[in-house]
């Protein structure tokens, strides 16, 4: 249990005047020593949510901070995969702990549909627990009930109950996820008032000093961040409905959560309170190995909200790299024994309007007719059924399900036009059954070489997933274009925009390489479990050992 608060918080206790900032100056790194030979002491699994291999490459060669050291002193994936079709955050975060894929997982969207649910919409949030007595899609009780298989953290325990595993995230699905059912502690944002976790989970004394501490920031105005070098290029406007984005610097009023939260004053508190918990339960310190996982949630709430390759997301990931320079500094000055792994839940794609300025006057938003109301009552009226509702969806691409109170006739019917519409339709790039993707063989071999039906399958559930999964062209933006714009740029589709992110591993004194082939989130598990000596039954998951070592050895060998 968190017990004891960390004396003045640690790495967010001094309240800078421009923004909750555990960076100042860069430290350097520690200096190569011999590769370590015995387990790490701690695990330190990071993902930052919607940060995709294009974003990571676009400014590598500006990093000096905590991304400096991953890719400079560690073993560098760059090409790395979330390598199912529903590049979301809650299957991708199901990933990168498990093994395994969402078609293992059962995690194959943000939210899916139970059309025998009691609820009047149907809709299934993947980190709740729908069964809880007062509870509806729009006021649900986290839960990892979802989940259908074990995290590192689960097997560690199982391993040597002496385990601790902690997870912190600015959302909750990310804190599940990869903290799983057994963790000892999981906490994220849940709004102005602070972190918070499962329902009668008592808040210990270093969360409510975490909490304090927020608080006090943000009761306090952002007058926004100074624009690196590398950002002035990004520093135009660019009008989306009724938005205009690309040359933001995070200024806010005082007590305005809302600009807090899609910001990295966000990321800052979430790995402030990750470097205190680490103290505070001495993670690491004791004979058997811990781990912590940490959802870094601003990336992808920026990404949503100004796109990708405005002055908002360069200087959010410049922020990144500073924060986590100084986390692992404060690791280092601890004396801990860590390894690192650095991935993220899915990739992203910028707005259409900024690429259409850019060189790809083809980039567009997706047709209104595609979302599932407008094709329910497309297909409904032409098949007679006017008025009813024959399509359940939740975006205009993705898994649709058909209405359960169809006769089997009005179903042939409803099914045939519904194909029939979306073939037709030049945004639509593939519809499949769920018979053609049960079909399938679960994909192997290279992430980079699979299908499109074999994506699909990687992220089916035969109990959870749709009737049909409608698959959107590239470049054809999910978000249709409307005259007041919430999210103008998203991430869900199957390219490999959303498909690939970087996965970095660090631990001081093993020797940096890089492997530009494509590889898979689910193979961070059975790597770190191999630098533990933890056994995993390689039918128990889908990912495989990656070395670790560069040249001659085999951090996979025997394990």
């Amino acid at each position: 249990m968190l017990k004891r608060c960390a004396a003045a918080l640690l790495l967010a206790s001094a309240l800078v005047p421009v923004a909750p900032s555990l960076a100042q100056a860069p430290t350097p790194a520690p200096a190569a020593t011999a590769a370590p030979t015995t387990p790490p002491k701690l695990i330190v699994a990071i993902s930052v949510d919607q940060f995709s291999a294009d974003l990571f490459s676009e400014y590598r060669q500006y990093y000096t901070g905590g991304l400096q050291r991953l890719t400079s002193q560690g073993a560098v994936f760059p090409r790395g995969y979330q390598s199912h079709a529903a590049t979301e955050t809650c299957p991708g975060h199901s990933t990168i702990l498990t093994g395994s894929r969402p078609s293992r997982t059962g995690i194959i969207a943000n939210n899916w549909f139970d059309l025998n649910a009691k609820r009047e919409d149907k809709s299934i949030y993947c980190a709740e627990d729908e069964n809880q007595p007062g509870t509806n899609s729009d006021k649900y009780e986290a839960s990892p009930l979802h989940l259908k298989v074990p995290t590192l953290g689960g097997r560690m325990k199982i391993a040597n109950p002496a385990t601790r595993v902690v997870s912190v995230a600015g959302k909750d699905r990310a804190a599940i996820m990869m903290g799983g059912p057994t963790a000892d502690q999981a906490w994220w944002l849940g709004g102005p008032q602070g972190y918070v976790s499962y329902k009668g989970v008592a808040t210990p004394p270093l969360v409510a000093k975490v909490n304090a501490v927020m608080a006090q920031r943000l009761a306090q105005p952002n007058p926004g961040f100074e624009l690196p070098a590398q950002c002035v290029s990004k520093d135009f406007a660019v009008k989306a409905g009724n938005r205009t984005v690309g040359t933001g610097r995070f200024a806010r009023e005082a007590g305005d959560y809302k600009g807090f939260r899609i910001s990295p004053e966000q990321d800052a508190m979430t790995l402030a309170f990750a470097a205190a918990a680490i103290e505070s339960m001495q993670l690491g310190k004791q004979a058997q190995t811990d781990i912590i996982s940490i959802g870094l949630s601003a990336t992808d709430y920026v990404g949503h909200t100004y796109g990708t390759e405005g002055t908002e997301s360069c200087i959010q990931v410049d922020r990144l790299d500073r924060e986590l320079g100084a986390f692992f500094d404060r690791l280092d000055k601890d004396g801990i024994d860590y390894v690192v792994v650095l991935t993220a839940d899915h990739g992203g794609h910028d707005l259409p309007e900024r690429h259409q300025l850019n060189a790809m006057p083809m980039e567009q938003r997706v047709d209104m007719a595609l979302t599932p109301k407008a094709l329910s009552k497309a297909v409904a009226d032409k098949v007679g059924l006017t008025g009813k509702k024959v399509i359940w969806g939740d975006g205009p691409a993705g898994d649709l399900y058909f209405d359960k109170g169809l006769t089997a006739a009005q179903r042939a019917k409803v099914e045939a036009e519904t194909l029939r519409l979306l073939r037709a339709h030049p945004q639509v790039q593939v519809v499949f059954s769920k018979a053609e993707i049960a079909a399938t063989p679960s994909p192997s071999g290279p992430p980079e070489s699979w299908s499109l039906l074999q994506e699909a399958r990687a992220s089916f559930d035969a109990e959870r997933s749709g009737d049909l999964l409608l698959l959107l062209k590239p470049r054809v933006m999910s978000i249709p274009e409307q005259a007041v714009m919430g999210a103008v740029a998203t991430h869900g589709s199957p390219w490999d925009t959303d498909r690939r992110v970087p996965i970095l591993f660090w631990r001081k004194g093993m020797q940096h390489f890089e492997q530009p082939l494509g590889v898979e989130t689910v193979d961070i598990l059975p790597s770190l479990a191999a630098l533990i000596g933890l056994p995993v039954p390689k039918d128990q998951i889908d990912g495989r050992c990656l070395d670790l070592i560069a040249g001659e050895g085999d951090s996979c060998a025997g394990k």
